[in-house]
């Protein structure tokens, strides 16, 4: 049974940081690529990034570009969003996926999903 957890968010001041963590198990780690997802509220859920199955490759919605970092650990089963200079339209719920093989910007794309971890930006 494959199960994606996410850890790691909470309350962070406009301007701060915070790093979440997606635990996965019941898979082969390093077979997934791993995305990012978040949905505000009232909105629909949209991509954050992306990386490769072994982390040489990532890419970024331009609305966190440059701001957000994702990185993985393979032996750790881990995956990782490393937010800074957060701003107040950040705030959401943060989900991570998981994909056999390839990167993808799109949900359907992505075979598995943890329940996510809200992320609250104070201004």
């Amino acid at each position: 049974q494959v199960q994606l957890v996410e850890s790691g968010g909470g309350l962070v001041p406009a301007g701060g940081s915070l790093r979440l963590s997606c635990a996965a198990s019941g898979l082969i780690f390093s077979n997934y690529a791993m995305g990012w997802f978040r949905q505000a509220p009232g909105k629909e859920r949209e991509f954050v990034g992306t990386i490769s199955t072994y982390g040489r490759n990532t890419n970024y919605a331009d609305s966190v570009k440059d701001r957000f970092s994702i990185s993985r650990d393979n032996a750790k089963n881990t995956a990782y969003l490393q937010m800074s200079t957060v701003k107040s339209e950040d705030t959401a719920v943060y989900y991570c996926a998981a994909r056999p093989s390839t990167r993808a910007t799109t949900e359907s794309q992505y075979r598995y999903w943890g329940q996510g971890t809200q992320v609250t930006v104070s201004s």
